[in-house]
């Protein structure tokens, strides 16, 4: 840092002398004019905390440095920030986790062969830390939440040419501006600033959203969109954290979750057209964002423009505008159907795959449903990042319609429905399950399938035991066996049946 020569005033006659010092540094080591010391002085400066206004100047200097993103989310910071999120209680992968999941997904895929047959050959189970599943999905996250970044940039730009052009503008000589500047023309020359600033704070706003989500979510792409394509990921840390409290073996809770995410891999890898809809409704909906203005108005007039973090916190959960415009409702109903469709049809596949080979897989069901009610990894993620509210009741009507469609015409009419998107369910079809099988079956009446507690609509864990005694599987494997031993027994069984078809679960 530059030191003053002998007569000049460099500002620290008016700033705290450490305060002073840290924007010199931003200046270069340049001196502060009297009249610009003065003015922050008179902003509450000289009071400020010199950890945070260090903090601060580092983000400034992030955000004008050669490499920052102008604008868009700054996909390696976004990374940085969600990898700070899950640092504290993420593990890395031992050798037994790593076969944990390939032999669940082994024997996952065997039973969902046994009831649909929608394919995803190739697929290989594998085991991620929480910072692995951040880099790796954090590109397509990025992705989706572009058009909220430029959103955010416009609204900070409308705001702060009020701000500098209204009754209450500040005295922009004392800021060293030369008198007679037009405020419109200062706006227009601040705007790379502004398009970085909201680029750096939507890019702390996801990174800080997908890290929460990589903390709570138990598998690869239990928020419903197609994040992965490959394999069939699970998260150990995550899965151990679900089933702490439960009554239920950790053995059945990997294989329930195996068969879970399997089965949805299978709808993204073997229906070609439904992630390309998902991420177009997703995509629609944040064009269309409309920002709070007011919020934004507030957070400029109050805080520091380069204070990314103070900002980021006085506009949380209230960045986004409350009603949606008519476009955003549409694909948000797209959207919410699609979600909805997956997850229910995932619930009643997955009942009949695991159903007669786990004893406590209704147990297991219903946690899903009740962590999902209680907002789960999808709701609270798109609500942070993209204002997107999500209703989990339709999730349990869509169950529903699948389990019609399996009552009225088996495995086979229900697995068509995602034969193309004109015959696939709608909102509406949500509405009136019946009606959809009619039209799509030719059967009538009826209700849908209610299967001995296996069905979407289980009943509680104290009627489906959750409470009760350990108990055998009904394919002979011990449900209190060590999982690696369990896993090579259920494997070799099903091989045996491969070969032998005739061969009974009894014999």
């Amino acid at each position: 840092m530059s030191e003053p020569t002998s007569g000049q005033d460099d500002g620290r006659e008016e700033l705290p002398e450490e305060i002073a010092a840290i924007f010199q540094e931003m200046t270069g080591g340049a001196p502060i004019p009297p009249e610009v010391a003065r003015q922050l002085s008179a902003m509450g400066i000289a009071d400020a905390d010199p950890a945070q206004l260090r903090a601060m100047a580092g983000q400034m200097r992030a955000m004008f440095s050669p490499g920052a993103t102008a604008k868009g989310v700054d996909l390696t910071q976004a990374t940085t920030t969600a990898r700070e999120v899950v640092a504290e209680g993420d593990r890395t992968i031992g050798a037994r986790e790593t076969n944990l999941a390939e032999q669940a997904t082994r024997v996952a895929g065997m039973w969902l062969d046994e009831v649909t047959d929608l394919e995803a050959p190739g697929l290989t189970g594998i085991a991620m830390t929480r910072a692995e599943w951040v880099e790796e999905t954090m590109p397509l996250w990025a992705r989706l939440v572009e058009p909220v970044a430029d959103g955010v940039s416009g609204a900070i730009r409308d705001s702060m040419t009020a701000q500098l052009s209204g009754p209450d503008a500040p005295d922009l000589t004392a800021l060293g501006v030369p008198e007679g500047t037009n405020p419109l023309a200062l706006a227009g020359q601040l705007a790379p600033m502004i398009d970085r600033l909201g680029s750096a704070l939507v890019t702390a706003q996801t990174g800080s959203a997908v890290g929460a989500l990589a903390e709570d979510t138990v598998t690869g792409t239990e928020v419903g969109i197609p994040l992965l394509n490959d394999h069939v990921v699970l998260l150990p840390a995550n899965i151990a954290e679900l089933a702490d409290g439960l009554d239920v073996d950790i053995d059945e809770v990997w294989l329930h979750l195996a068969v879970r995410e399997s089965a949805r891999m299978r709808l993204f890898v073997d229906v070609p057209w439904l992630g390309p809809q998902i991420l177009a409704a997703v995509e629609e909906y944040a064009r269309g964002i409309a920002i709070d203005t007011s919020a934004v108005d507030r957070a400029v007039t109050q805080l520091e423009p380069g204070d990314v973090a103070a900002m980021q916190e006085a506009l949380a959960g209230s960045l986004f505008r409350p009603s949606p415009s008519a476009a955003q409702q549409a694909a948000l109903t797209r959207l919410e159907t699609w979600l909805a469709l997956i997850e229910g049809w995932v619930d009643v596949v997955t009942a009949r795959a695991a159903g007669p080979h786990l004893p406590k897989t209704d147990a297991l069901a219903e946690t899903v449903r009740r962590r999902r009610a209680s907002g789960g990894p999808a709701e609270k993620t798109f609500a942070g990042l993209v204002g997107l509210e999500l209703r989990p009741r339709r999730l349990r009507d869509a169950a529903n319609l699948f389990a019609a469609l399996e009552d009225a015409g088996g495995a086979s009419a229900r697995d068509a429905a995602w034969g193309h998107p004109d015959v696939a369910p709608t909102s509406a079809d949500l509405d009136d399950p019946l009606g959809y099988v009619e039209r799509t079956t030719g059967a009538k009446g009826g209700q849908p399938a209610s299967s001995t507690g296996s069905g979407p609509d289980a009943g509680d864990p104290e009627q489906t035991g959750a409470s009760g005694s350990e108990g055998s599987s009904p394919t002979g494997a011990p449900a209190g066996d060590d999982l690696d031993a369990e896993l090579a027994a259920l494997l070799d069984e099903e091989a045996r049946k491969r070969e032998d078809p005739g061969t009974s679960d009894d014999a």
